[in-house]
């Protein structure tokens, strides 16, 4: 593929492009924001979201929104799938295999999965798929590209699953993974302005000690530390990418005394957020 292919039909966008060490600054910029965004990246490649980093072993799927990127090095071409919420929409289209809050927005921001041998041919012809039918632009292709990034989504979601709810740390039973889901997802939406466990139960229609019990009961941290968890990622976030000023920065998440803010930031963290801003390098690594 040697330039960019989209599909764009007034406000529905796909796209496919491949990367290498060539061309980092393209995938490492702001382009694709915005965009909901599926990596295919091979072995070998290192890489930060947000404030964790990562070094692929196996061809692996990253499966991204707004967290920043940034890919350091790999040699082997990998791919983006990028497209927005008119296209395929992950609350409406795939609400059946619940993904969002798993594969996208999961709280314990892992947003990838690895794939074995037979899975990383199937995956590989998937994406072949997608962009035959954008050369081939027919007036099918769209319905034709949804069913691929269908594909793609329901088999990396089993996968998440096996690989991160059927552990000894964590164990989600299917019966419950609905509710782990929908507090995932309405956390992403409204962790700015909504800071109580109150407001999530209400949200699921549980009582609040219901909620916070079956998080304890799945050997999950609470409820309340998720939404702080999440307001704090926010936070690192509009300090080390942005040039807001620290009340600012409360403010927009919600506080109205950023002396407050302060205060919660520097006991979780173990900085203030002036200092983190100055002084933050690096955070977690992971082979994978």
């Amino acid at each position: 593929m040697s330039q960019p292919l989209i599909f764009e039909d007034n406000y529905k966008k796909l796209g496919l492009e491949n990367f290498s060490e060539n061309n980092l600054e393209t995938i490492n910029g702001n382009k694709f924001r915005y965009d909901i965004k599926v990596f295919f990246i091979p072995a070998g490649y290192e890489l930060s979201v947000d404030f964790n980093h990562f070094k692929t072993t196996k061809p692996t799927l990253f499966f991204l929104t707004n967290q920043h990127l940034k890919i350091e090095k790999g040699k082997e071409e990998g791919i983006l799938l990028y497209y927005n919420r008119d296209f395929y929409c992950i609350q409406i289209h795939d609400k059946e295999v619940a993904c969002d809050g798993l594969l996208f927005h999961n709280v314990f921001e892992i947003p990838f999965v690895e794939l074995d041998e037979n899975e990383n041919s199937i995956i590989k012809n998937l994406y072949q798929s997608i962009e035959d039918e954008l050369e081939f632009k027919d007036s099918s292709a769209e319905e034709m590209i949804r069913t691929y990034v269908k594909q793609i989504i329901i088999r990396a979601t089993r996968k998440w699953k096996k690989q991160n709810l059927d552990n000894d740390v964590i164990k989600i039973p299917s019966s419950e993974l609905d509710i782990f889901r929908d507090f995932s997802r309405h956390l992403e939406i409204h962790f700015r302005e909504k800071h109580n466990v109150s407001d999530y139960a209400d949200f699921l229609h549980l009582a609040p000690k219901t909620l916070t019990h079956k998080f304890k009961h799945l050997n999950l941290e609470s409820p309340n530390q998720f939404i702080i968890n999440r307001i704090l990622l926010e936070a690192k976030r509009l300090l080390f990418y942005t040039d807001k000023p620290v009340k600012e920065i409360a403010y927009d998440l919600g506080y109205e005394d950023p002396a407050y803010f302060n205060r919660l930031f520097t006991n979780k963290i173990g900085s203030t957020p002036a200092n983190f801003k100055k002084t933050y390098i690096s955070g977690k690594k992971y082979n994978i």
